[in-house]
């Protein structure tokens, strides 16, 4: 029963930062998803990272663009930064760890892409590094970040867009970042594509 118990109270606390988020994330989520279909129409792509369980949630998002969310459609052009592992360990070993995705986004970005950049803390260097590198291209960051302020949200341009999670929790904020993700593939297909 105390197990039980454990598992009725992670649900309900899942349960009460997704309320609040239903009402604050409405607004970046729809304009990220409208600036990302725009980039993807524009024949620009969408690259991300994040490190840790952001960057099995951004490798999601591309896998989800590059394949299919809902139904069959074109391809998508996407990449997740952090998916090729010889290029990460030879840009951590050979510079340094905070550079992994800095390097990828100054090789790999235009102006004109997007960076989806993921952060439960927000502090994690890398992605900081990654979102400096994203301007000195003249991309957009579109951010998926926590409630209070950090690094990464303190770079943050004007024409970027923060998808704030209103809460501190690191496993409640990954939860939110998905389903943000899931709403960003849902809203892209549903520009480009149509309704079904």
């Amino acid at each position: 029963m105390e197990l039980e118990q454990r598992v009725s109270e992670q649900f309900a606390a899942s349960m009460e930062v997704n309320a609040t988020a239903a009402d604050a994330l409405p607004g970046p989520i729809g304009a990220a998803a409208e600036l990302m279909a725009q980039c993807l129409l524009n024949e620009g792509k969408i690259l991300g990272c994040g490190n840790g369980g952001s960057a099995v949630n951004v490798q999601h998002f591309t896998a989800l663009l590059l394949n299919r969310f809902d139904r069959e459609r074109p391809s998508l052009p996407a990449i997740a930064l952090a998916a090729d592992s010889a290029t990460i360990t030879a840009i951590a070993n050979d510079s340094s760890y905070s550079e992994v995705f800095s390097k990828q986004v100054m090789a790999l970005g235009q102006a004109g892409d997007v960076l989806l950049a993921a952060s439960c803390s927000g502090n994690a260097s890398s992605v900081v590094q990654a979102v400096q590198a994203a301007h000195d291209r003249d991309m957009i960051v579109v951010a998926l970040t926590r409630a209070d302020e950090n690094d990464m949200t303190s770079l943050l341009k004007d024409d970027d867009i923060e998808i704030r999670v209103p809460a501190l929790d690191n496993t409640r904020i990954r939860e939110v970042h998905l389903l943000a993700i899931h709403c960003l593939c849902d809203l892209i297909d549903y520009q480009i594509f149509g309704g079904e």
